[in-house]
């Protein structure tokens, strides 16, 4: 039985070695048909991607940055310019068109209502892998309201620092927001903007310093807003202005007198003094309050205090008045001198 049973046994071990040694063959699927390719999801690819930058994937989108107002329609067209690329479609989070295998595809959204959205478009190459572009997209909206206000109610001091305050409501992308404050029609400094990432409608206010002087008072100060949306947006600026306000600024008094004040007989006695509000000017001569004459003769001539009393304070000014002979007199004793030369001359012809 034993020796029977050996030739099978070795039979047997021959088989399973041979059986070991030989390669097993595995069915490899055949590769998709072109219908069959599905557009990748939003994750990332497992495809290694090429990138818009990478030789061998043309892709451009036109317009190269769309600009839309929010809730206006949007419309972009993405194209492939070479061969080798089997599917094209967009990554958008609003009214993705189907992938094609065309040359081209339109993204169109009739309403564009989404703040943050992030559009994508994206080829397949036939030897693997992908490439896309992302299409630089500016969602904006007009302030609602611009206005502008001071830190302070009544009236300004001259000399004193006040905070003009621009208040822009309810506008994006505030980075593109430029704001320049006027006085009259005269900027006060460079556009002010703030570096910000903001996307939604925000409200912002911009400061300005100014110290007002007795020319400001009356001065009208006014904003402006302005969206700069670059060249594709829209083509007329979009400006929006603030209501104007009036500024009020106490100052003075003060005085403006030469120091020896000339006048002729029958003129009367003056400085020019200023201030708001008006001051009170009162004339001193020898410690004496005087009224000033309307028709200055000889006898007024001499040292004059002037006083000017205000709501910031008080000026005084010492002058020297010196009056003159009138203007009349002076002719008449020309008229005479001239008359007795002419006498004279005719008694010599005679």
């Amino acid at each position: 039985m034993c020796a029977a049973g050996r030739p099978v046994t070795l039979l047997l071990l021959h088989l399973i070695s041979s059986a070991s040694s030989s390669p097993v063959s595995t069915l490899t699927p055949a590769p998709p048909l072109p219908w069959q390719v599905v557009a990748p999801a939003l994750s990332p690819s497992s495809s290694p991607p090429l990138g818009d930058s990478a030789v061998g994937c043309p892709l451009t989108v036109s317009p190269s940055t769309l600009v839309v107002r929010f809730g206006d329609p949007a419309k972009a067209n993405c194209s492939v310019s070479q061969m080798g690329f089997s599917l094209l479609g967009w990554e958008v989070s609003l009214a993705a068109p189907d992938p094609t295998m065309d040359g081209f595809l339109v993204w169109h959204v009739d309403r564009l209502t989404d703040w943050g959205i992030r559009p994508i478009c994206y080829a397949l190459a036939d030897t693997g892998g992908r490439c896309d572009i992302a299409l630089p997209l500016i969602v904006y909206k007009p302030p609602n309201k611009v206005s502008i206000s001071v830190n302070h109610t009544g009236p300004m001091m001259e000399g004193h620092r006040y905070t003009l305050q621009c208040t822009v409501e309810d506008v994006a992308p505030v980075k593109n927001l430029f704001v320049t404050f006027y006085r009259g029609q005269t900027a006060l400094g460079l556009p002010q903007s703030i570096n910000s990432t903001e996307e939604k409608p925000v409200t912002q206010n911009f400061p300005l310093d100014i110290n007002p002087g007795r020319e400001d008072n009356g001065a009208e100060y006014w904003c402006e807003a302005k969206l700069e949306l670059g060249p594709e947006g829209p083509k007329l600026p979009l400006l929006v202005t603030s209501k104007k306000i009036t500024t009020i600024v106490l100052f003075g008094p003060w005085l403006s007198c030469p120091t020896k004040l000339q006048v002729r007989e029958g003129e009367s006695l003056r400085c020019e003094v200023g201030g708001n509000p008006s001051p009170l000017v009162t004339w001193f001569r020898d410690g004496q309050v005087v009224a000033l004459p309307t028709h200055s003769s000889r006898k007024d001539a001499g040292k004059y205090t002037v006083s000017a009393t205000g709501r910031l304070g008080q000026k005084n000014f010492t002058v020297e008045v010196e009056v003159l002979p009138a203007s009349g007199n002076t002719n008449s004793c020309n008229e005479h001198f001239l008359l007795a030369i002419l006498l004279i001359q005719m008694i010599n012809w005679l």
